[in-house]
């Protein structure tokens, strides 16, 4: 992304998303999921990191909530009241942590303090002289509403302070010493989160449905909305909890576990479940084990906050823009996120049926990295409106494959592309056809046909990518995620993890076994491509070829370039290539679709190993060509074709006049016939065995 591009995208993002915080901060209304949100909010952040001079008072990255409701009167907070950037995956996490020991210029002890991140209201509190005066709310972070009468009916917020004998007498039990704080300040500011239970969610959405009302769309926004009443008999009917998590004023504490504990000696309510961490390992399981075990909580969190346990390394960091730089918030995985659309492709099913799918940005939604989701089909296209280069709204939630829910059309710049079907398959050039809301290829043989050329590509004695059979092929091919072979070296573990009963285990398996087969040999390669009549000895006829050429390849438009060269008259100048053989060869490498291919495998970084073994000329059956038949008893016939090639003997599948030796196993076919025809020589097993001995 260039500079004017990178301006352009962050103009468009700060409108939209100043739009979409208005509606949840101030009005209390989710017009697109908080989660969606936060990824617009990433992205900006992202962008402004990487071209920071283009960074202005006014992107949401700068400043905190919104303007205060001008029902209650206004409150100017002791300190601003900040929010925190955003980070998804422990690689934000450690460039954060980079970011933090630049700024200071030293090295920064990873000592954190974590913390839930509960989805709920930010508030101020403040007590004088062990009382309960006034609450606010963030606000636009300098100044919020003041919401204390409503406060005061939440039984979680102590409307006095205990005495000092109590908070010493706790603070020795929980292992501080009292003397080092002051426990009788005459003003105490303290910040905590006013949020809603799941269970009292659950019970008012009850109520509201059975008054025939719209139910609440989540806790958060009744939280908001109950704080924000002017009646506070409406606050107190909501049954609000609340937990307290920092201390403003200056008592003495010297790190941010001290405010935890001192704020539990003092009489208010902390979240037990508050953690300090010595390591960012640590941080990393802390958020992993609350993602995976959050259903258990009696309330909803959307991931964790990390802060930097030192008050002398946080308040030396400062702040940038609307986040404080030694904090950061971790969130969970979403089940919805936003990203753009690369490209839209249209793959061919095993029946035939044409498939569009988009080609995404890849973005993490539910714990799995994806870079495509189906469309379905060319009306699900026309209902969305998407295009080409569009900010797309990607779910999924348990089990459900990601799709696109929502296209975000203010955030175009004016390049999209709009997606026309095909009116011949990407496969075969064959005509498609409508049917009903699906468009197939006219040619019946076309799905079926490349199907069985993704089996012979995996097979063992082509790429050899064990794990990946026929059915899970026939997976791929129906959800769009493979058209081709090369296809395949192009999957992420989130697109098969996101699939119905493929779990995370299986999904890195198969990735894992794909990376680790980008390599293979001269003759696997070709015999891969599933050329007409070209089986493993043509193939490894082919690859000898290249060798006794002395030409070095390594990667796969060498290949094509190198064959596409040749004649027919050529190719028939190889070891057991005849005219039919030859034709097919030469038509394979002339065809345009075939050169596309080879250039997919490429860029999926397909590599080959070179040279493969060449024989001495004083080898034992040098110059040799052997045909076998029948089944052998004392070893396979794959060993006996290695043991004869090791000795520097060829092997052919048919027999001809260039044929030295036929090896009868039992049950010997039409080949032993010919032979005799022939008069060429005919060994047994038991006559190989021994010239191997020789």
């Amino acid at each position: 992304m260039d500079l004017k591009t990178a301006k352009a995208r962050i103009e468009t993002l700060k409108k939209e998303i100043h739009r979409y915080r208005y509606a949840y901060h101030v009005r209390d209304e989710e017009t697109i999921s908080p989660e969606a949100l936060d990824s617009l909010k990433k992205e900006l952040f992202d962008i402004e990191t990487k071209f920071p001079e283009l960074i202005t008072s006014d992107s949401p990255t700068q400043r905190v909530g919104g303007k205060p409701l001008p029902e209650f009167k206004k409150v100017l907070h002791e300190a601003r009241m900040l929010s925190f950037n955003d980070s998804f995956s422990e690689q934000d996490m450690k460039d954060w942590f980079s970011r933090l020991e630049h700024y200071l210029g030293h090295d920064v002890k990873p000592e954190f303090y974590c913390e839930l991140k509960i989805d709920g209201l930010a508030i101020e509190l403040v007590y004088e002289k062990g009382l309960f005066v006034q609450g606010s709310t963030r606000g636009d972070g300098h100044i919020g509403e003041d919401v204390t009468q409503n406060l005061r009916t939440i039984e979680a917020i102590p409307l006095k302070l205990l005495s000092e004998e109590e908070a010493i007498k706790n603070l020795k039990e929980l292992g501080l010493n009292p003397k080092k704080y002051v426990l009788n300040p005459k003003r105490l500011v303290v910040r905590g989160e006013i949020f809603l239970s799941t269970k009292e969610f659950n019970r008012l959405n009850k109520e509201a449905l059975a008054k025939g009302e719209k139910p609440y769309a989540n806790p958060r926004n009744v939280a908001a909305g109950s704080i924000r009443q002017l009646d506070p008999k409406i606050t107190a009917a909501r049954k609000l909890d609340s937990f307290e998590y920092a201390i403003v004023s200056n008592i003495g504490q010297t790190v941010h576990e001290e405010e935890h504990l001192i704020l539990k000696a003092f009489g208010f309510k902390t979240n037990p479940h508050n953690k300090l961490v010595h390591s960012l390992d640590e941080v990393f399981s802390f958020r992993n084990y609350w993602d995976t075990h959050r259903e258990k909580l009696a309330y909803e969190i959307d991931g964790i906050v990390v802060i930097a346990n030192e008050h002398k390394t946080f308040n030396e960091g400062g702040v940038a823009g609307k986040a404080p730089r030694g904090a950061m918030a971790y969130k969970f995985s979403p089940r919805e996120a936003t990203t753009q659309v690369k490209d839209i492709i249209v793959q061919v099913g095993r029946t035939g049926a044409l498939t569009p799918v988009a080609v995404l940005e890849p973005v993490s939604v539910g714990g799995v990295t994806i870079q495509h989701a189906t469309l379905h089909n060319y009306d699900e296209i026309k209902r969305l409106g998407v295009k080409i280069g569009d900010t797309v709204i990607v779910s999924r939630a348990g089990d459900v494959i990601p799709q696109i829910t929502e296209v975000l059309p203010k955030l175009r710049a004016g390049k999209e592309k709009e997606f026309k079907m095909p009116t011949k398959c990407p496969m075969d050039g064959a005509p498609v056809v409508k049917d009903g809301v699906a468009y197939r290829c006219s040619n019946p043989n076309c799905g079926a046909r490349r199907r069985e050329g993704l089996y012979h590509f995996v097979s063992r004695s082509a790429f050899d990518v064990r794990g990946l059979g026929p059915k899970i092929i026939d997976r791929f091919l129906d959800e769009g995620l493979i058209a081709d072979a090369a296809d395949i070296f192009s999957l992420y573990e989130g697109d098969i993890k996101a699939l119905p009963r493929f779990g995370e285990k299986s999904a890195e398996n198969i990735v894992r076994e794909i990376q680790g087969k980008k390599e293979t040999t001269l003759s696997r390669f070709i015999y891969s491509l599933g050329i007409f009549h070209v089986g493993e000895e043509t193939a490894r006829t082919m690859s000898a070829e290249v060798l006794r050429r002395n030409i070095t390849m390594r990667v796969p438009s060498d290949v094509f370039a190198f064959f596409k060269s040749l004649s027919t008259e050529k190719l028939m100048e190889m070891t057991d290539i005849g005219p039919k053989v030859a034709e097919s060869i030469y038509e394979w490498f002339h065809n345009i679709r075939n050169a596309e291919l080879v250039r997919k495998f490429e860029k999926g970084g397909v590599t080959l190993k070179m040279p493969e073994r060449v024989a001495s000329k004083n080898a034992t059956f040098a110059g040799k060509t052997f045909v076998l038949t029948g089944s052998l008893s004392s070893m396979t016939r794959d060993e006996a074709k290695e043991a004869i090639r090791n000795l520097g003997g060829n092997i052919a599948e048919s027999v001809s006049t260039q044929t030295d030796f036929v090896v009868v196993g039992e049950e010997p076919g039409s080949k032993l016939k010919k032979a005799k025809a022939l008069g060429i020589k005919i060994v047994s097993e038991k006559e190989l065995s021994a010239m191997f001995r020789r």
